[in-house]
């Protein structure tokens, strides 16, 4: 995978290229040999100084949204400085980019829209997939994220201003795993929306009908898959924000045939089972010895706990009594055997037990040891709930991992407060540390960051013709043997973000092993792979032309 693009520019066509353009930092011998002089002020600036008005501009901006459109505006000119903006200050940079900032940006992204980046493909465009996916000019594609809009983040149907959330998260894989941008293809399906707002808004970038459902979804997503295998053989498919019906359906329909996976329900459970194993080395307790009690019972609470329950049978467990480790509460109480309304995801984890909606029932009953929250519902995780947990668990283990903030389950603050500093907590959108009674909590991250752009870089790099879950399982066990014992200490239960490259060579290298393990590679095993690793990842800075 080359570190820059085959075509070559010069002029004003070079300066309007984001992959290759330097601005003010183009040399006077660049000026020269690319017919650049004149059509740029004439003092040379380096990156690092480039960078000091990327930083003041950015900080002077006052709201997220604001700070988003900035640096989305400096991709769409200057992508080689877009990441390393990102890179050198990723704690700042990441809830702008990504979670929370980007929920708001989908939802106002008719309004804040500037120039297109992806591929859009919608429902008019049935029997054209292929040649549309054509007209993308980077034929190098390693990564495709793709959603259909039906289920963004906790929001909700957002339609095609979902595209928000692939061109987020191919950036989080240049940004924290290096894979090259020119790698990188953002795609929005748009089969309409059932958001009647959205329908009425002058400003929406999508199809203004309903969503087409049955056959007609089938055949386009099918045409979709199909004509990426054609153009883009070695690219991985990752599927991201669809709803619970269309995900699950999908992940089962290709994931033993395509190099795919569902971001939502893998990357999830793989940092959220990296969580629970930091957590021990906290409590002292095992893995065997944990009880699950799950509020939501979608992509993201059932993906964890299938990756959970994988994880008790590799230790030994009967995968019957592992399922009995993972319990589940929806919108309408317990999730149990003898309720007629369950869908085909949640049977798989319906227990022989009476049917409640008393949570603190269920929690008297099942004595948890740990409440994962992935509702979408803020405020779930109440006083009552969190009092509860501290009376039977020295140590009560507090997910809310919901994003973005606005939906967490309960706020990092309310966890230590009312379980008297006692929770080991992870959120699934970022909050500030905690004073509480003179000792400073810094809340964990639940971010799929920690997970899904090393397991994609390992993909690449061993050109693994699926994506099986033991690749879950082992980035979850490498993500929390990163974990310093400092870091531990201090609360944390996952690296800080400043460490995420090294975190995501570490998953990239597990992959990669699984991969050349289960005979699944179709690029020849170096003999150094954590060299060849490194030497993928792309490091943001600029490059003589000359």
């Amino acid at each position: 995978m080359s570190n820059y693009p085959t075509l070559f520019r010069s002029g004003s066509d070079l300066l309007h290229d984001p992959l290759l353009n330097k601005g003010t930092a183009f040399s006077e011998q660049e000026r020269d040999a690319l017919s650049l002089r004149g059509l740029l002020p004439p003092r040379v600036l380096s990156q690092d100084e480039q960078m000091l008005r990327v930083l003041r501009n950015l900080r002077e901006k006052s709201s997220d949204l604001d700070k988003y459109v900035s640096l989305i505006a400096l991709q769409d000119r200057n992508e080689i400085l877009f990441y390393r903006a990102i890179l050198d200050h990723l704690e700042e940079m990441m809830p702008i980019i990504y979670t929370p900032t980007v929920g708001l940006a989908c939802q106002e992204y008719g309004q804040i829209f500037r120039r297109p980046r992806g591929i859009f493909i919608s429902a008019n465009d049935k029997g054209h997939v292929a040649r549309i996916l054509a007209n993308w000019p980077l034929k190098e594609v390693r990564v495709i994220v793709v959603t259909d809009g039906e289920r963004i983040l906790g929001l909700g149907d957002l339609g095609a201003n979902g595209m928000g959330i692939p061109v987020g998260k191919l950036s989080l894989y240049t940004a924290c795993a290096g894979i090259h941008p020119s790698a990188c293809l953002p795609v929005t399906i748009d089969v309409g929306t059932d958001n009647e707002k959205l329908l009425k808004d002058p400003l929406y970038i999508g199809l203004q009908h309903k969503r087409i459902r049955g056959e007609a979804y089938d055949a386009l997503i099918d045409e979709f898959v199909e004509a990426v295998q054609r153009l883009f053989p070695q690219a991985l498919i990752q599927f991201e924000d669809f709803a619970n019906h269309n995900a699950f359906k999908l992940l089962n329909k290709y994931r033993h045939g395509v190099r795919t996976f569902n971001d939502d329900i893998q990357g999830t459970a793989a940092v959220a089972l990296s969580g629970i194993y930091s957590s021990l080395r906290i409590t002292g307790k095992s893995l065997t010895d944990q009880r699950l009690l799950f509020f939501g019972a979608g992509e993201a609470g059932t993906g964890i706990a299938g990756l959970v329950i994988r994880a008790l049978v590799a230790e030994g467990m009967p995968e019957a009594d592992a399922r009995k480790r993972c319990w589940f509460l929806d919108s309408k109480g317990l999730v149990v055997k003898s309720r007629t309304d369950l869908t085909g995801h949640k049977l798989a984890f319906a227990q022989d037990a009476a049917p409640t909606a008393d949570i603190l029932s269920v929690i008297d009953t099942f004595r948890p040891t740990a409440l994962i929250g992935a509702s979408g519902k803020p405020g779930t995780f109440t006083e009552s709930i969190l009092r509860k947990m501290t009376e039977i668990n020295e140590r009560p283990v507090i997910f809310a991992l919901s994003n973005p903030t606005s939906q967490a389950e309960c706020t990092a603050e309310e966890a230590y407060r009312l379980t008297g500093g006692r929770a080991v907590f992870a959120s699934g959108s970022p909050f500030r540390p905690v004073l509480f009674e003179g000792q400073t909590f810094t809340p964990g991250q639940g971010n799929n960051a920690y997970i899904f752009p090393g397991v994609g870089l390992g993909v690449v790099v061993s050109g693994s013709r699926l994506v099986p879950d033991e690749m879950f399982l082992a980035a979850a066990r490498t993500l929390a043997d990163a974990l310093t014992q400092e870091e531990l200490e201090a609360g944390r239960i996952y690296p800080p973000l400043t460490r995420i490259r090294e975190v995501s060579t570490r998953i990239a290298l597990a992959t990669a092993e699984i991969a050349y393990d289960l005979g699944l590679a179709t690029v020849p095993k170096p003999d150094n792979l954590p060299a060849v690793i490194k030497a993928a990842m792309f490091d943001p800075v600029y490059k003589s032309f000359v």
